[in-house]
């Protein structure tokens, strides 16, 4: 019943949301042409869904993202053990990690446009590059919440390193891992979306850039709602995941 009520109310809130947004807009107190309303950004958004143009944006940028998303995590995950199985390489390693973390990450958007060109490799490089720091120290910290007595029980029993891995670590690790799961696909999205936007022939950040630049508010609004779905939409998929799972958590 608790979790029905807590859907109940997120339901309510996103309701809420939009008629605040449409009395704002038709009683005039915000200016329309600024801020359409949300019944005339739903339907837009249901005539832009229906041109092929902008299916494929949405193709390309779903291509980019799952392809820098799924380069970045193993790697961010391997590197993340690797600093929290060594206590001297944690050492060195932590603080530089935090430092790069806390920079914003599209001041070397031009850096990704001399090295890869305009296309495919420099968004895929950018989004790479903005969930690769947040992956690893997500990673570290699920590896440092492993319990040490477990491990030193699964040891004394003559566990393999693999037997281990996926006996001790993973179902330790499993909970941070599908939360840092998350959080990494929103900071990919965005680092791929700002990738578009910033220089790009096409992807739905393109359109959104394009839309804004020529003050198509219904449009751009309407691209905001979609990159907005998409993200909630994985949210839940994870979340999904994270549910099948649980019975490995210790």
């Amino acid at each position: 019943m608790r979790g029905l009520g807590v859907k109940a109310a997120r339901v309510a809130i996103v309701v809420a949301l939009f008629a605040i947004w449409e009395i704002l807009s038709r009683t005039g107190l915000v200016n329309p042409r600024l801020l359409p309303s949300a019944s005339d950004t739903l339907a837009t958004l249901g005539e832009l869904l229906q041109r092929a143009s902008v299916r494929k944006d949405l193709a390309v940028t779903a291509t980019e993202v799952v392809t820098a998303f799924a380069l970045a995590v193993p790697v961010g995950a391997l590197i993340g053990f690797l600093i929290a199985e060594n206590r001297y390489f944690a050492d060195v390693a932590k603080p530089l990690l935090f430092f790069a973390f806390s920079i914003p990450k599209s001041i070397f958007l031009p850096m990704f446009i001399l090295v890869f060109g305009v296309g495919f490799a420099q968004k895929v490089g950018f989004g790479f590059f903005s969930t690769i720091f947040i992956v690893i120290m997500s990673t570290t910290t699920a590896v440092e919440s492993v319990k040490v007595e477990h491990l030193t029980v699964a040891r004394s029993y003559g566990a393999t390193p693999m037997q281990t891995a996926f006996r001790v670590y993973l179902p330790s690790m499993l909970p941070v891992l599908l939360e840092a799961l998350r959080i990494s696909m929103i900071f990919n999205l965005t680092g791929v979306i700002l990738a578009e936007m910033y220089a790009s022939r096409d992807g739905i950040g393109h359109q959104i850039a394009t839309w804004g630049e020529n003050f198509q508010m219904k449009q751009l609004l309407a691209g905001v709602v979609m990159i907005a779905v998409i993200a909630i939409t994985f949210n839940e998929l994870v979340r999904w995941v994270e549910t099948r799972c649980s019975h490995w958590r210790t």
